[in-house]
């Protein structure tokens, strides 16, 4: 049940206790009350959008390849028409390091916008399982009472169908993921299949499953409140003009039944009863609050119904709710700002400048060098890796910087094919008069793409006695 009966007194939130976790350790299952308003609205079509994106991107294909997919075995990402594999893998820093920035500086500027808004906790347990949860088992009170009550078959019936609906949605959501890390048209036949021909994506979904059912089913907020680290940033990162979701107190208190008290806050705990992580918003900020404004929306609407303004809840800054107004550009705006720009533009233009194939050396075996009657011999193996999901050709030639000694190569194939994503090895000869050598110089091999009109050079060294 929502609240727990001790001595007649109904327990409230405060800011002592987890208003989840009841004085003897047990579970407080909350149940909050829908809400209907502009913010509902609002958040509801920003579920819907999100759910559909992820639903839809796995069967998105750019130039032929999946615009976002992970591919684990080949070491290979996709997104939105690139090629990255793991050479590129050191970009992944400066991605997480922009957008972990910019989540800062949302985050100083609108508090758990993020939370509340677009997390993926938030999108599905709060846009689709409380949703099934309403649809089966009612309203909070008709929830409330059926919880107290015995176990009828009417409990019964709404309990098992409500569980079966989370497991379907459940498997749902996981095979979608899936779809972000094997093809789609694999994937397909792949569950059809059966779990023996690929027991490791099966044992994978199954896993995940079950920790996404607990979350979802039993877990729910907790995650918010013990899990998930964003929330105890949430101090460090907002301070007294940061736009968060708060209680008017300087309008509000002294609270109490309209007409008895000269505040306009009537008491009527709406916002209390409509908060997901079971908190009071009127003690002020905390840890629990994600930034739903479910609060808002109900507050909103008891205001309008007892002829008061609306905004005793609403988002504002800190220093909004003392009267002295609130500046969107502080000196942690700007710096949390330019991290995120150095981090997103040193990705962007290093991912900018990558080419669709690498061309490496590899060291040979054996003696860097050998000596024959006359001349010097240099083995190198030239390493190609096709970056794309075509079939491509490379042509390999030798490259002389200007005064460099003269050289004869002896290539093993001028023109190499390397199928999609695939990697080639071949070997090249060089050979240096004796009379003419004197110390290691440099020398090189280029590797180009007529079609793409890519070239790398391939740096080597000429060794000798």
């Amino acid at each position: 049940m929502t609240t727990k009966i001790q001595k007649g007194i109904r327990r409230r939130p405060d800011l002592d206790t987890v208003y989840t976790i009841n004085a003897d350790g047990s579970r407080n299952m909350l149940q909050p009350a829908d809400v209907k308003g502009r913010w509902h609205t609002r958040k509801n079509v920003i579920f819907a959008l999100l759910i559909a994106f992820y639903l839809i991107v796995p069967w998105i294909r750019i130039d032929g390849a999946p615009a976002l997919r992970l591919d684990v075995p080949n070491r290979t990402a996709y997104v939105v028409g690139h090629t990255f594999t793991r050479e590129d893998f050191y970009l992944v820093f400066f991605l997480i390091t922009g957008f972990g920035f910019a989540l800062f500086a949302v985050t100083s500027l609108l508090g758990r916008v993020w939370c509340g808004f677009a997390c993926p906790q938030t999108v599905f347990l709060e846009g689709v399982y409380r949703r099934i949860e309403q649809w089966i088992e009612g309203d909070r009170n008709a929830r409330l009472k059926r919880n107290q009550g015995p176990w009828t078959f009417d409990k019964i019936w709404r309990k098992s169908a409500k569980q079966l609906a989370f497991v379907v949605v459940t498997l749902g959501i996981t095979h979608t993921l899936l779809a972000y890390f094997m093809p789609v048209e694999e994937m397909v036949p792949a569950i059809l299949s059966g779990p023996s021909q690929h027991w490791v994506a099966f044992s994978w979904t199954i896993a995940l499953s079950a920790v996404l059912y607990f979350d979802y089913a039993w877990f729910r907020e907790q995650f918010c409140i013990i899990i998930c680290p964003y929330g105890r940033l949430q101090s460090a990162l907002i301070d007294n003009d940061s736009v968060v979701i708060g209680y008017d107190e300087k309008r509000g208190e002294p609270r109490g039944p309209k007409g008895k008290a000269d505040g306009d806050c009537i008491d009527c705990q709406s916002c209390v009863n409509v908060c997901p992580t079971g908190i009071d918003i009127r003690n002020g900020l905390q840890l629990e609050c994600i930034g739903c404004t479910n609060c808002v929306d109900a507050c909103d609407s008891i205001m309008e119904q007892v002829g008061r303004p609306k905004g005793l809840i609403r988002y504002d800054s800190l220093r909004g709710f003392h009267g002295e107004g609130h500046r969107w550009l502080r000196p942690r705006v700007f710096l949390y700002i330019g991290l995120a720009l150095l981090g997103l533009t040193v990705f962007g233009f290093t991912a900018s400048k990558r080419t669709s194939f690498e061309a490496t050396s590899l060291r040979a075996r054996g003696m860097p060098y050998t000596l024959e009657t006359e001349r010097i011999q240099n083995l190198y193996s030239i390493h190609l890796q096709n970056k794309t999901t075509t079939k491509a050709e490379y042509k390999v030639e030798p490259f002389a910087e200007a005064g460099a000694p003269s050289v004869e190569w002896r290539i093993a194939a001028d023109v190499v094919e390397v199928e999609p994503l695939g990697e080639a090895t071949i070997s090249v000869f060089a050979f240096v008069p004796r009379e003419q050598w004197s110390k290691p110089f440099p020398v090189g091999i280029k590797v180009s793409d007529p079609t793409k009109q890519e070239t790398q050079i391939v740096e080597l060294t000429f060794q000798g006695p």
